[in-house]
Order: structure tokens, then sequence, then C-alpha cells
């Protein structure tokens, strides 16, 4: 899982049908290197733009929509409520 912020929506009004009715997000890695990288996931949570969340992709993100014949390979699956993190030992 990948925790990431959701920091946009997508509208495409002409897409492949197996997308129809789908909920797509833009969402960007919360922790990594500087340059972070933004992914579209499907929403199957009802995320908000500016939360935090759990993103799946492959084919656990397929999985989520019973089958994997969905073609996505980024799923949000959950949203944070709060999250902490230990001390690094330094």
């Amino acid at each position: 899982m990948i925790i990431c912020k959701v920091v946009g929506h997508v509208w495409a009004t002409k897409k492949e049908a197996r997308l129809e009715g789908l909920k797509m997000m833009v969402v960007q890695e919360e922790d990594g290197p500087a340059r972070k990288k933004t992914y579209v996931a499907a929403d199957v949570v009802g995320a908000g733009i500016g939360e935090r969340v759990l993103v799946v992709s492959g084919s656990t993100a397929r999985g989520v929509f019973g089958g994997g014949d969905v073609p996505t390979d980024m799923a949000i699956v959950g949203i944070i409520d709060n999250l902490e993190k230990g001390c690094s030992g330094k």
C-alpha cells in the first residue's frame, strides 16, 4: 500500500466502457523523494480532495472490483483518519 494525498478529480467523458461509473481521483505520494509521484486511482471509498488515503496497485487494485476485469492499476481503498510515525532512532 502507498500513503497518498488526494489532489484532484479526473473527468473523462469518453472512456473504456468498464470504467463507466468509477470515480477517478488524482493522488500524490505522501512520502518519498522531493519530486513526489502522481497517479490516477479509482476511488471505491468516497475520498475527497485534501484527504490522506491508502492506495493499492497492480492486481490488488483490480481485485478490489471483484475479478480483475476493470482496466485500472491503482485504487483508493481507505481514508486515513490518523497516522503516527515512530522515531527513526537517530
